[in-house]
């Protein structure tokens, strides 16, 4: 099998191209995820973020890199706090419980777990000496217990989203305040209202704007230049480009591969919590494997957008579901201590042959699709076309004339690829218990009497104890459903 790795291109927002990565560090690759606001519990959207990242890092270790992974949670905010003041709890209770469920989601979703979660309220200090280097440049001022980043005093304001400064008016959050010099200034500080969580400062108490934040955990546990930061397409403008601003306005270089994932819509709308217009992940874990549901949020390329539908997700756990079986059935025919005893000591038919250079075809594919911006669809499309491969060469054959070499390697591809793309990690023989093994015997028996009636009966009953039975030449076989 040839090992020869393709170069990795990556498609870089900021210069609106794809380009070659060449890492910062080659003992570490740095990366930096925009997290959760946590006002409310994740939802199929932010999930999509969070499952393009995990696969973007998988795929980055599995091609050398060894990444050092940080990912923020937002943790006091004007929604937090307003959601908090609804329930009549404390803004820091709120969060931590959301908190709480988004690790349960992405436990569920196998998302790796960053090196980092860092949290706006747990560096308050190196925020306010962000801001104080900020005001001494020039870059800011403060103004009525706020202070305001002055995005005229940078001029490379706009690069990052494209956008001209004299048009952005109308654009983004922008907040109206008398106290700033003009509607475009972001808050950096925000001075503090009656009952709202507030810490001292040398602008009196308040709270740190979301801008901010980003810029100083990112450079905090990365440096002052780090290789990928990822996020939403949302966060385009004006977060990320708020950040970039204050960050390159001190700093210089900041981040060298901006990467944006695409939107998860429903009725052709964002998904949000600001407007309900979502789905919880408790609610789609409910109903669909969590497997098949990382399996769907990964069928489109990250970067492009997605449209959810329960009928879209139902296609997906149905391909899931074919893919899975397709792994069992490898596990199986291999674990068969008959397999391969009609092929000659040594040798591969030339059917073998073609399944072993179908598997090298399919591992080729799978590299370059990765290698190619991430292209999660192409790569999975290059597994399933390898599991049609091996479908047609074990069809209608006995597992005595089955080669053993080739059905290896098949099982060993799929277990690279599906790997990388966090998949099917726990799928494998099942134990069958050996009550099961009885009903599964009797009904047999009961086929070969053509007693259907009592057929049908004893396989609903092995059903109804998580199993099913498939009826194949060589006699009939116990999968897990």
């Amino acid at each position: 099998m040839n090992d020869t790795l393709p170069q990795l291109q990556v498609y870089n927002h900021y210069r609106r191209r794809k380009e070659n990565f060449v890492p910062l560090d080659d003992q570490r690759t740095t990366m930096y995820v925009c997290g959760m606001t946590v006002q409310g519990p994740p939802h199929m959207g932010h999930m999509l973020a969070f499952v393009a990242a995990d696969f973007i890092r998988r795929c980055l270790e599995y091609l050398g890199y060894p990444v050092y992974h940080v990912q923020n949670f937002t943790d006091i905010d004007d929604k937090i706090i307003a959601r908090a003041q609804e329930l009549g709890c404390e803004a820091g209770e709120l969060a931590q419980q959301n908190i709480d469920l988004f690790f349960e989601a992405a436990d569920a979703l196998n998302i790796r777990r960053a090196h980092v979660y860092p949290r706006v309220t747990e560096h308050i200090d190196e925020i306010q000496a962000y801001i104080e280097r900020l005001i001494e440049a020039g870059h800011a001022y403060a103004a009525q217990g706020n202070v305001w980043f002055d995005v005229r005093s940078h001029a490379r304001y706009g690069e990052l989203s494209g956008r001209d400064i004299d048009e952005m008016r109308s654009a983004g959050r922008v907040e109206l305040d008398e106290s700033k010099r003009d509607p475009l200034d972001f808050a950096l500080w925000k001075a503090a209202k009656e009952g709202e969580p507030a810490w001292d400062s040398p602008w009196g108490r308040g709270r740190p704007g979301w801008h901010i934040e980003c810029s100083v955990m990112s450079m905090k546990y990365l440096g002052q230049t780090f290789d990928f930061h990822g996020g939403g397409r949302d966060l385009i403008f004006p977060h990320h480009e708020n950040e970039m601003a204050q960050s390159t306005a001190l700093e210089g270089d900041f981040v060298r591969y901006w990467m944006h994932n695409g939107l998860l819509t429903l009725d052709g709308q964002k998904m949000a919590k600001s407007t309900g217009h979502f789905f919880s992940v408790e609610e789609v874990l409910s109903e669909f494997d969590p497997d098949a549901v990382r399996y769907y949020l990964l069928r489109g390329h990250f970067r492009h957008q997605m449209e959810y539908s329960r009928e879209r997700l139902a296609e997906a756990a149905a391909a899931y579901d074919r893919m899975k079986r397709a792994l069992i059935l490898l596990e199986e025919t291999l674990a068969d201590s008959n397999l391969g005893i009609g092929v000659a000591e040594g040798r591969t038919s030339p059917e073998g042959l073609d399944l072993e250079a179908a598997a090298d075809r399919s591992l080729a594919g799978f590299r370059a699709a990765i290698c190619d911006d991430f292209n999660g669809e192409a790569a999975m499309a290059a597994l399933f076309e390898l599991v049609r491969e091996t479908n047609n060469y074990l069809a209608g054959r006995s597992r005595t004339v089955c080669d053993r070499a080739s059905v290896s390697k098949v099982l060993d591809v799929l277990r690279e690829g599906l790997s990388v793309m966090g998949l099917f990690e726990k799928v494998g023989r099942a134990t069958v218990p050996e009550e099961l093994r009885a009903l599964a015997e009797e009904r047999e028996q009961a086929r070969q009497s053509r007693d259907f009636a009592r057929a049908d009966a004893l396989r609903d009953q092995i059903q109804s104890m998580g199993f099913c039975v498939e009826d194949t030449p060589e006699g009939p076989v116990l999968r897990p459903v």
